[in-house]
C-alpha cells in the first residue's frame, strides 16, 4: 500500500505550475485546461498545508485529491474565504484497507460539496455528488473525474 500522487483542480488565469511548487506540491505533471480557467493538473506528492497555502497565494477555491494506489481518494477542498471539506472516494474499498470510514461522514462531505461549488460560482448536482461519495469503481481516479463534473466544473467529463 502506498501514494500514487494526487491531483488539484482549481481556476488560474496565470502560471498554475509556479503556484503549486510555491505551494509545496512536488512532480508536478502537465496541466489538462477545462473551461472557464479551470485546470487538473496531477502531481506525485504535497505538504500538509500546500492546498492551504495555493489558495492563500492565488485567492481561488480549489480541490485536491490524493489517491491511495488508485483505490481510494481523499478530497480536501478549500475556498478563500475558508471553507473546507473533506470526503474519501471509493468508501467499499477505503473500508477494506481499514481506513475508518467514520472519520469520513457523508452528509457532511455532501454538504461541503455543494457549499464548495457554489462558492467556487458552480452550479453542482446534489444526487451526482452523493452518488459519486458513496459509489465504488475500479480505480479512484474515475471518481474524482466523475465529481468535478458534479460538482459543476465546466468541461469536466
Amino acid at each position: 500500500m502506498g501514494n500514487s500522487g494526487g491531483s488539484l483542480t482549481t481556476r488560474c488565469s496565470g502560471e498554475l505550475h509556479q503556484f503549486m511548487r510555491a505551494a509545496g506540491f512536488t512532480d508536478i505533471d502537465e496541466t489538462k485546461a477545462l473551461a472557464e480557467g479551470w485546470q487538473v493538473t496531477d502531481f506525485a506528492d504535497a505538504g500538509p498545508r500546500s492546498l492551504a497555502n495555493l489558495v492563500r497565494q492565488m485567492r481561488t477555491p480549489a480541490l485536491m485529491v490524493s489517491f491511495l494506489d488508485s483505490d481510494v481518494g481523499f478530497i480536501e477542498a478549500l475556498t478563500p474565504d475558508g471553507n473546507s471539506w473533506e470526503g474519501l472516494l471509493n468508501r467499499e474499498i477505503a473500508e477494506s484497507y481499514e481506513i475508518p470510514l467514520e472519520q469520513f461522514p457523508l452528509e457532511p462531505a455532501v454538504a461541503g460539496a455543494l457549499a464548495w461549488s457554489a462558492a467556487a460560482g458552480l452550479t453542482p448536482d446534489e444526487k451526482a455528488v452523493r452518488r459519486t461519495l458513496t459509489t465504488s469503481a475500479l480505480f479512484a481516479e474515475e471518481l474524482s473525474s466523475t465529481l468535478l463534473t458534479a460538482l459543476g466544473l465546466p468541461g469536466a467529463t
